[in-house]
């Protein structure tokens, strides 16, 4: 791969491989250069992706659930060397994931997603202090918290993308829809310190600041 896109010898290819293998963190990596993919663990594997994706010194890495199966020691040394990349690299990262603790620790900004579209977009912090969106407010609801006994999960299911509701795709399981949700579908609009695709978001935040 390396020698597809660049101007190299294949020992020239073979070190640059050793080294991309030690800057993700992959102990005696011109040992282990020389193993089979069986013979990597998990996060050892999920480290090798990572050692291709910027081999050829890229400016914006797309990391697709890069944390999934993997337990919380190994996340943490995989979401470790993604932050390194992007400090010692300036490689710019875009990360997709459905795990908001992950989100909430290593990301700058945030879009949030439902049914294709982006529902609310701004920076990490004023997403997790005050969502504007019944979506976004769902998702952080329905995260376990300490002392809490039940989890408030969202109602439904998602839409069948193949025949997509009318409006906002959320509205069928949103709690606070009217009929004006289903006329037309929503855009992103300025909200605060967010942007917030909801024609209810106003009142909701106010209503909210009122309980």
């Amino acid at each position: 791969m390396i020698q597809s896109h660049q101007k190299m010898s294949k020992k020239q290819a073979w070190e640059r491989s050793v080294e991309l293998l030690g800057v993700v963190g992959i102990p005696q990596p011109r040992d282990r250069a020389n193993q089979y993919p069986h013979e990597f663990s998990g996060g050892m594997r999920q480290r090798v992706m990572i050692a291709m994706a910027i081999a050829n010194d890229p400016e914006v890495l797309i990391a697709d659930e890069p944390t999934t199966a993997l337990d919380v020691t190994v996340q943490a040394q995989i979401l470790d060397v993604l932050q390194r990349i992007r400090r010692e690299m300036r490689t710019a990262i875009v990360l997709i994931t459905h795990d908001l603790g992950v989100v909430a620790r290593v990301v700058d900004r945030v879009q949030v997603m439902y049914a294709g579209r982006a529902v609310e977009r701004g920076d990490v912090r004023p997403i997790f202090d005050h969502p504007s969106h019944p979506y976004t407010r769902g998702l952080l609801s329905s995260l376990p918290t300490l002392g809490s006994e039940r989890l408030s999960p969202i109602p439904g299911s998602p839409p069948n993308m193949l025949s997509p509701p009318s409006g906002c795709a959320f509205r069928v399981r949103c709690s606070h829809a009217i009929a004006a949700c289903g006329e037309g579908l929503p855009e992103l609009v300025p909200f605060g310190d967010l942007e917030t695709a909801c024609i209810r978001a106003e009142e909701l935040v106010v209503a909210g600041s009122r309980a």
